[in-house]
């Protein structure tokens, strides 16, 4: 090793399947990004490349590499990976999700000293983390891991139990959210399908992947009868809307239904954006329905603009939405109890107003940013240490 290289900070390569919209890489930029740079670099490996989410990372020494892997088990990517990896010398490996996993042994093979994977949340074909296959590959992966980050408790405990990985070898840091850039204060989205005039209407929204672990055909059921529920008197009875932000394979299924059930003019699809924290002021309450969660980060960008969550009483939603403090929790499949809360704050704007504010607290006393990158800046600087 060469004096200068002895000199440099120590290089995290971070290894992920697609560097594109989502929580996974949401954390991974903010994590590059807030990081110290006179303490560690960074390399950014895609397996199957990145589109221009990648601009939000604002180190210009940050490097990011495509591997351009087929669909399947790509042998040729496998190599180029491992001639990558011999030419960073990365001092530690971080890879993330089952996507990546099996790449611990290329990283192995190539010499890298120091091994971290991170378990982010669930993949829609497997809500539970319970596939025979999927619990297989990760098993076998385990001897050539060192440290685990899980999102959450619930998957640290997950990890444990199903995956046999020992306690000490589980590291729980939470996602953290930038409380400057998602605030109550701002501008609303310049597209707004209604007036910001008096009287507004009271508006439910929710953010993410259109796909069935994120269950917003639910909230649409549960929107629709809240419509018929509510009385003719009730303050802005006529005026309830809904934002569903994001893409995905559902997006179109998602359309026809809210037209089955008679709510298309009260539904705005505003598709994958870029404006969140706008959207975010737009809406009164935020409605998280997934069948599961890992840590949600659009949950914690609505906590800290000071939206009151309802959400489904799974995974790491609990650790973060305080019942009857910050938002309200109801039990998974229950869609009366998913109507019961939307309904609660439709008909209480002050309850949306004291849950609201106890959400920003929390999120910027128990989430924020800075909590996690002191997370990660002390487990990468013990492992290092070794």
């Amino acid at each position: 090793m060469t004096l200068a290289r002895m000199l440099e900070a120590p290089l995290i390569a971070h290894v992920i399947y697609r560097l594109g919209t989502g929580g996974l890489e949401n954390g991974l930029v903010n994590l590059v990004n807030w990081l110290p740079r006179e303490r560690f670099r960074h390399a950014v490996v895609c397996l199957a490349g990145s589109t221009d989410f990648a601009r939000r990372i604002q180190r210009p020494d940050v490097a990011i590499y495509s591997l351009d892997k087929r669909p399947g088990k790509d042998v040729r990517a496998y190599a180029r990976l491992w001639r990558l990896l011999r030419r960073l010398q990365p001092d530690l490996v971080h890879t993330r999700n089952l996507g990546t996993i099996d790449l611990q042994w290329i990283a192995i093979a190539a010499g890298v000293p120091r091994r971290v994977h991170g378990e982010h949340g669930w993949e829609a074909a497997d809500p539970c983390g319970l596939d025979a296959k999927s619990l297989r590959i990760r098993r076998f992966c385990r001897p050539a891991i060192h440290r685990y980050v899980a999102m959450s408790q619930d998957l640290a405990r997950w990890l444990g139990k199903s995956v046999g990985v020992a306690p000490q070898r589980i590291e729980q840091i939470y996602n953290g959210v930038d409380v400057e850039r998602f605030s109550p204060d701002g501008p609303l989205p310049a597209d707004l399908p209604w007036s910001a005039a008096s009287p507004r209407p009271f508006v439910f929204g929710t953010v993410g992947r259109l796909d069935q672990v994120k269950n917003q055909e639910a909230l649409l059921a549960a929107f629709a009868r809240s419509i018929q529920a509510s009385s003719p008197d009730s303050p802005r009875h006529a005026a309830s809307r809904l934002i569903v932000v994001g893409s995905g394979p559902l997006a179109d299924t998602l359309q026809r239904r809210a037209s089955e059930l008679g709510i298309a003019d009260l539904v705005w699809f505003a598709g994958s954006r870029d404006d969140i924290p706008q959207l975010l002021r737009a809406m009164d309450v935020f409605v998280l329905p997934s069948v599961n969660e890992g840590i949600s980060n659009t949950l914690l960008e609505a906590m800290a603009t000071a939206r009151p969550v309802v959400a489904a009483r799974v995974g790491g939603n609990p650790e973060l939405v305080e019942h009857e403090s910050t938002g309200l929790l109801y039990d998974p499949g229950q869609h009366a109890g998913l109507l019961e809360a939307m309904l609660r704050y439709r008909r209480d704007d002050n309850l949306t107003i004291v849950h609201g504010a106890a959400g920003r607290w929390r999120a910027c006393q128990r989430f924020s940013l800075q909590s996690m990158v002191n997370g990660y800046s002390d487990l990468y600087s013990r492992m290092l240490e070794t």
